[in-house]
């Protein structure tokens, strides 16, 4: 399977991977995909591609794959998967899929588009899709859009299209309703939805449970929602610039009328504010990273 000199013992693994070594023994008992090499002693020695191996199928059972499920999808895209498994620079081949998916989508290909996302999605987890892939594409649609470089027509395309997949892997991941409940919406006059999206997916991959209301609602409305579910988090999001302002004094009103809501303030229009700026938002901004999100909940 590999030239790599192994030099992982199944205790070494079981730790580095969060799996028993019951698990592991199953697996390789049953479907002979890994296939550890033995050390004098007879105990097994596992090397970087077999850990590179079993992070992917691991990923894929943590998707909602079955373990044979993922097996199987493994052994059909053998040749693509190892390859990708082979290189050390995940954010080339990051950054190659998202400029793939781009180029396809600008080009209104949407056969290919599939092609490409699904392709992703074989190789990593559902949020390093939506962070890493499509979030970065997005950001550079806006610009280009911004700049016209492309038409309204390329961009309405481009997220009508991930708006779809986006939303239907969130309604796919189960709800778990014993965990932090975590009410997402766009703010005043907002109705670029993506970036949320891409943060309920986050959330419900940690395990909140998320109602996500998508496009901005009246300030009324809000009042009643938050009254009527209930929730631990209020998230609020803003893409354009115009709508920052609008989106502080809501979160600090809400803020008022209910003092045990943690409230979220995140988006494309929050993460270019001059750090002047930044100072009005205060402790609701969010950030821009998977690193910040979790920081910013575990502060709370």
């Amino acid at each position: 399977m590999s030239a790599d000199k192994g030099k992982y013992n199944i205790k070494a693994i079981s730790n580095i991977l969060g799996v028993q070594p019951g698990t592991l023994r199953a697996w390789e008992r049953r479907y002979q995909i890994i296939r550890p090499v033995r050390n004098n002693a007879g105990h097994r020695l596992y090397t970087e591609h077999h850990v590179r191996t079993l992070k992917w199928l691991i990923a894929k059972v943590d998707q909602g794959f079955t373990i044979s499920q993922a097996v199987s999808l493994y052994e059909n895209n053998h040749h693509d998967i190892s390859n990708d498994l082979q290189g050390d620079d995940h954010d080339t081949e990051l950054s190659r899929l998202s400029q793939q998916l781009s180029d396809a989508l600008l080009s209104f290909d949407e056969k290919n588009a599939q092609k490409h996302l699904d392709h992703a999605f074989s190789l990593y987890t559902p949020e390093m899709v939506a962070i890493d892939i499509i979030s970065p594409l997005l950001i550079n649609i806006g610009i280009r859009w911004e700049e016209n470089d492309i038409t309204s027509a390329h961009e309405h395309f481009a997220t009508n299209f991930l708006r779809s997949r986006l939303g239907m892997l969130l309604l796919s991941i189960p709800s778990a309703p014993y965990l932090p409940k975590a009410v997402l919406v766009c703010g005043p006059d907002e109705k670029h939805e993506l970036g949320l999206l891409i943060f309920a997916l986050f959330l419900k991959r940690q395990g909140y449970e998320v109602v996500y209301l998508g496009q901005s609602i009246a300030e009324g409305d809000m009042y009643r929602i938050v009254d009527d579910i209930e929730p631990v988090y209020l998230f609020l999001s803003a893409t354009l610039k115009k709508n920052v302002l609008a989106s502080i004094r809501m979160a600090e009103r809400l803020q008022e009328a209910n003092p045990d809501l943690k409230i979220g303030l995140g988006g494309y229009a929050f993460d270019q504010l001059p750090a002047k700026d930044r100072t009005k938002a205060g402790r609701f901004v969010v950030g821009s990273t998977k690193e910040d999100w979790l920081k910013w909940l575990e502060a709370r």
